[in-house]
């Protein structure tokens, strides 16, 4: 039988790890956390990730988290529409995506392995190309390794040496909120240099994020964030008097140049460890499921982790050059720009925002 060490125990890492068993392998994940959460955070699921998760056995069960009746789209701070989306079209063209708490998604992951698979309050400090990990509690070794930890990855260290993530110069406030009255939009709202975004949860609460360029390292405070997005449209200042300040969550914001390869050995780098993206498309999340998906049909083949290189590092490339993009235009700060970009939005169609969705969701297994 086949052995895989996954180092991580994120969304890409159990994923990877559910993949793999269901193809036979003997799988152990490494995880450094003394337990598998993620609080204040929701996430978005499109259609790719949700056919993702279809493959690893759960997709009903995640499916079963989303909304049916939501509209969605982008508007200005005074809360006037710049961009609508064809809910029902979408729906029908690409499947309904599913907006779902992480910790959640993780109890989903973590409930389709075998009781022992993974291991928490694990550190793991080195790793091989000949596929051994030096961990916290000893040595392990594995026919292949599964870099699965995050963009401050020690397993690509392995694979390209030192690679520093880059600062996008906007800085993210996320949280889970609960307020008086039903929310059934989902989208964003866009300022100057500021995004404001919001999705209802299965539950009843409020996914919410609230972001702003700064420079890196900035300090701040959920009271800053709230004088800042106060005149914002309703409910935005309602969502942010919600926030909890024990959960909520503050990273800046920040995304990873073009490896020269996901591989090395016996070693396959997925997710943000091989190419944090910025969250402007909503898809880190969803490729590093569909990077787990692809690892797995490979990775018994011959060659198959340089296949697994050659299949998932361009399209990686091209979403996280797009989400890139978005978040530039998404974070204009002068005004004439600001105008400019807004009158852009308005006119353009909605056969043209679903063209453009195609090659980032019309992936299959």
């Amino acid at each position: 039988m086949s052995t895989a060490i996954v180092v991580g125990g994120g969304i890409g890492g159990l994923a990877a790890a559910v993949a793999l068993a269901g193809k036979g392998w003997s799988v152990q994940v490494l995880e450094r956390a003394p337990e598998i959460a993620d609080v204040g955070s929701g996430i978005s699921l499109w259609s790719n990730a949700l056919r993702a998760l279809d493959a690893l056995g759960v997709g009903d069960t995640v499916r079963a988290q989303g909304l049916a009746e939501v509209s969605a789209g982008i508007r200005d701070d005074r809360g006037r529409w710049l961009s609508r989306t064809d809910v029902a079209t979408l729906r029908a063209r690409f499947g309904a995506p599913v907006v779902i708490h992480r910790a959640r998604l993780l109890d989903i992951l973590r409930a389709a392995l075998p009781e022992g698979v993974v291991r928490t309050g694990i550190s793991v400090r080195d790793v091989t190309t000949g596929g051994t990990v030096v961990h916290s509690s000893g040595t392990s070794s594995a026919d292949l390794v599964v870099g699965a930890d995050g963009i401050h990855s020690v397993a690509r260290r392995a694979v390209c040496g030192e690679v520093a993530p880059r600062y996008a110069g906007y800085t993210a406030w996320r949280a889970i909120v609960d307020i008086d009255e039903p929310l059934t939009e989902f989208g964003e709202t866009w300022g100057r240099g500021a995004r404001f975004g919001m999705a209802p949860l299965a539950d009843g609460r409020v996914y919410c994020f609230a972001v702003y360029d700064a420079p890196e390292n900035a300090t701040g405070s959920l009271a800053d964030v709230r004088d800042r997005f106060g005149d914002w449209h309703h409910p935005i200042s309602a969502l942010l008097a919600a926030a909890d300040p024990d959960t909520v969550l503050h990273n800046d914001i920040y995304d990873l140049p073009a490896l020269p390869s996901f591989t090395a050995g016996r070693i396959a780098l997925l997710g943000d460890a091989a190419h944090a993206m910025t969250p402007n498309l909503g898809q880190g999340g969803c490729q590093a499921l569909e990077d787990a998906v692809v690892l797995a049909r490979l990775a018994d083949e011959p060659d198959g982790l340089a296949r697994y290189d050659r299949e998932r590092r361009p399209r990686t490339r091209m979403i996280g050059d797009r989400s890139a993009r978005v978040g530039a235009i998404a974070q204009l700060s002068a005004r004439p720009l600001v105008a400019l970009r807004n009158t852009a939005l308005r006119l353009t169609p909605t056969s043209a925002q679903l063209r453009s969705m195609a090659k980032v969701l019309d992936w299959s297994c």
